[in-house]
């Protein structure tokens, strides 16, 4: 099979196998304007538990859905009983909790469409968020349809589908807030065109997905009148260590392999990565040892974005096989990125911490003598 060209493909192109299975047996009620119901949008995301999928009435499509999002199974219901409904949903939290991620899977579920996206920055205008004009076509025409270049939430409406906006509070406040009337009265006016054809409702299935890093630098308030017309939902990073361990050994294998890069991951390094992310992110470690926080975020998508490296290092630079020194290696790029205190914090994380397990776990013994790379 000829590898493919594209570094990442959208959901509902990489899990089509998965929403064509989901879709043939799903029976339970949906909302107008929904690919899959409620329980079926559930299961993609949270799986099927190894099982395979079938219904009472239709046979068995021997297919297993895959879990995809690792933390709160609550919040997935939530989420997806307010895009039932007429409020859009807000995915706070930290960076690299997935909340990204989650919005494409609901879209790609709800939707079968991921790409109606807007990605909030301070530049975004408000014409990206409602349309624009083809101004070659505007001069030698006039206002008119053919002139109007569609914005994803003027195409989300018209056709009934879900719209993602990323980083919405990167955006200034009045540029958020042109979301203020489409979410209230589903509707888009466009003066330029008149009355008859200047208005464009929203078609059942329209909801907003937004999701907004507080933390991160540049971000800017919501005013009260954007935030009563969203659920918000805080996506938490993960703190069960062994499902975090799962996920980044999964994760790290599956974009390993999209790299066509053949290793050997041995789950005791990838262990070694997974606690010395919760200990640092915890700011204590599994003994009760207190260590300090480094400023830059230590979120799951770090770790495997570490692990990835570690292995692409192996492969291009050492015996295909990841070990301690590749993980050492790698994390200096992660943990120190613009604030020189955090290299002492991982010194002494070392110093102190890896240290005192190398006596006793061979492991970590390795672990502990790549300090050097610290450097």
């Amino acid at each position: 099979m000829t590898p493919a060209k594209t570094l990442r493909e959208p959901a509902e192109i990489r899990y089509a196998e998965e929403l064509s299975a989901l879709a043939a047996i799903d029976e339970a009620p949906k909302p107008s304007g929904w690919n899959l119901s409620p329980r079926a949008v559930r299961t993609f995301i949270l799986g099927s538990d190894g099982k395979t999928l079938g219904s009472k009435s239709k046979k068995k499509t021997g297919t297993v859905i895959s879990q995809k999002f690792y933390g709160d199974d609550a919040l997935i219901d939530r989420a997806i009983i307010t895009l039932a409904g007429n409020r859009g949903l807000m995915l706070v939290g930290e960076p690299g909790t997935a909340k990204s991620m989650l919005s494409e899977l609901l879209a790609a579920a709800i939707s079968g469409n991921s790409k109606n996206t807007i990605q909030g920055t301070a530049g975004t205008t408000e014409d990206q968020i409602k349309y624009s004009w083809n101004y070659a076509l505007l001069l030698s025409q006039g206002a008119s349809l053919q002139a109007l270049v569609a914005s994803p939430i003027f195409t989300a409406m018209k056709d009934g589908k879900l719209v993602r906006f990323e980083e919405i509070t990167r955006c200034p406040p009045e540029i958020q807030d042109a979301l203020v009337s489409i979410l209230s009265d589903k509707v888009l006016h466009i003066p330029e065109l008149g009355d008859e054809t200047g208005t464009v409702f929203a078609q059942k299935g329209f909801n907003v997905i937004a999701t907004a890093n507080l933390r991160d630098r540049g971000v800017h308030e919501m005013s009260s009148a954007l935030k009563r017309r969203f659920n918000f939902e805080t996506v938490e990073p993960i703190r069960n260590k062994t499902l975090e361990l799962q996920l980044v050994m999964a994760q790290t294998q599956a974009l390993l392999t999209d790299a066509e890069a053949t290793i050997e991951l041995d789950m005791n390094v990838i262990d070694l990565l997974v606690t010395t992310f919760h200990d640092l992110r915890e700011g204590r470690t599994e003994e009760g040892t207190i260590v300090e926080k480094p400023s830059t975020v230590m979120s799951t998508a770090e770790a495997v974005s570490v692990g990835v490296s570690a292995g692409l290092d192996a492969r291009y630079f050492g015996n295909s096989v990841v070990e301690s020194e590749h993980i050492v290696r790698n994390l200096v790029g992660t943990v120190l990125k613009d604030n020189p205190e955090d290299a002492k914090k991982l010194k002494h994380y070392f110093d102190v911490v890896v240290k005192s397990r190398a006596r006793t776990k061979p492991e970590w013994e390795a672990f502990y003598h790549a300090r050097k790379w610290l450097k």
